[in-house]
């Protein structure tokens, strides 16, 4: 069974996310976004957070500095009867800092230049996944 859930996250790469010299973003910025589109996915598919298991690949492909903006992308490709097998995307939708005499310039990127790419996979336990026999999410009590 494969579930047509998408998750899509955009945001500006801060000065704070700038772990290496010349502003460079660590890639594991980009993994924590993938770990977020996760959540989210689990959560409209089961009414669960779930758990990430595995990256079964990782590839860092283009840099990232603080002032790109990125747009992150996860799509469930899989469902087992407990494991959500996904994909994600990075990819530069604005890039920042481009003149060094103007620090404010920038350029929309058409097309995005992906940064990172990655498929894993996640768990929701059987006791956990509150799916309808519609396929809809059972909304249970909130306490």
């Amino acid at each position: 069974m494969t579930a047509a859930v998408e998750s899509v996250i955009r945001l500006r790469m801060s000065e704070h996310d700038a772990h290496y010299g010349g502003r460079l973003v660590d890639g594991a910025r980009m993994l924590a976004l993938f770990g977020d589109i996760a959540t989210e996915l689990l959560i409209r598919l089961d009414g669960d957070e779930g758990l990430f298991v595995a990256y079964d690949c990782v590839e860092f492909r283009a840099p990232v500095y603080a002032g790109d903006y990125i747009e992150a992308r996860g799509r469930i490709t899989h469902v087992g009867n407990t494991s959500r097998k996904m994909e994600f995307t990075a990819s530069k939708v604005i890039e920042s800092n481009i003149h060094p005499d103007v620090p404010s310039a920038a350029r929309v990127l058409d097309p995005p230049v992906v940064v990172t790419y990655a498929t894993g996979t996640c768990v929701v336990p059987k006791d956990r996944q509150r799916r309808t026999a519609s396929g809809t999410v059972d909304g249970g009590a909130r306490g």
